[in-house]
């Protein structure tokens, strides 16, 4: 039996060998982005969903006319394909291959638009926001409690089904803060505080890490979320300012310091010091921060 040609035995065997590597060794749990457990993440996932689709539409007819126009018009002895070396343009095929993609931006910047916005506050009214302040460190997390007056580190409690204020800054380069299956990434950037609505409907360990490269230490910013019961949230703040240490503005220095650790946590913390950290780089934050950084929201 005579092999078919090079050519298009590559074109029958590249897209199971695709579809092979893209499922090998893949689990749901390596998804996070497509396993949320809060109203952001599902948001975000809707929209993630809704892009592929749309992008489908476009890449899935291109790919089955590229195998068609090569199998069709290949050079070979039987080929019945016509010759019209005269055709020069299809005012109907213009009409497809433009008008598709444009309605298909239009409907997924409509989208982006609208979830994007949807995001900038919590998204569901489930009861008063809990604040945390967060500062990308070299090469940790650390995480304060403006109404509980604890810090941790490289890792922080939240309780399920309130939503939970994140202020974000860095007192080391930039980064990004990130928790897959809680919603998306913002940025943490020296001198400035951003802000970024997180939820958690059900209790877990979720992953968290920085997402933008800072050093050979890098690999090691990772933390975890802990999501539990408001009742079990308190019992471990309580736990937590009973028996850690406080963190002092010389322990703060030191923890600046370029240094991989663990787990930390330390029952309180110099007053003041997530705004001195944005303003110390020279910083400034928006007006209707101040309430937010002074701990009045």
């Amino acid at each position: 039996m005579k092999c078919p040609p090079a050519p298009t035995r590559w074109l029958r065997i590249l897209p199971v060998a695709a579809t092979c590597l893209l499922l090998s060794g893949c689990t749901r749990e390596q998804f996070l982005v497509f396993n949320p457990v809060g109203p952001v993440a599902t948001i975000e996932m809707h929209l993630i969903i809704l892009s592929l689709i749309l992008v489908g539409i476009v890449v899935v007819p291109v790919i089955l006319l590229l195998w068609y126009i090569v199998h069709r018009f290949r050079d070979r002895p039987d080929n019945k394909a016509p010759y019209r070396p005269e055709w020069s343009e299809s005012k109907t095929l213009e009409a497809i291959w433009w008008g598709i993609p444009i309605v298909i931006i239009g409907i997924l910047a409509v989208n982006t638009v609208h979830d994007t916005f949807r995001l900038t506050r919590p998204p569901e009214p489930t009861g008063s926001p809990l604040t945390i302040h967060v500062t990308s460190l070299d090469w940790k997390w650390l995480f304060q409690y403006p109404d509980q007056k604890i810090a941790t580190v490289n890792y922080c409690y939240i309780p399920t089904g309130r939503p939970i204020q994140f202020v974000l800054t860095a007192d080391a380069p930039m980064n990004s803060f990130w928790v897959p299956q809680l919603g998306g990434q913002e940025y943490t950037m020296p001198g400035m505080a951003m802000r970024l609505w997180l939820q958690a409907n059900k209790p877990g360990t979720y992953f968290g890490s920085g997402a933008n490269f800072t050093g050979r230490g890098f690999a090691h910013m990772k933390f975890d979320v802990i999501a539990t019961s408001n009742a079990a949230f308190e019992q471990w703040a309580t736990k937590v300012r009973q028996t850690a240490p406080a963190l002092t503005r010389d322990g703060y220095a030191q923890l600046v310091k370029q240094s991989v650790v663990g787990r930390m946590s330390f029952s309180s913390f110099p007053p003041g010091l997530f705004k001195d950290i944005i303003m110390r780089e020279g910083g400034m934050y928006m007006k209707h921060d101040v309430n937010v950084l002074d701990n009045k929201a």
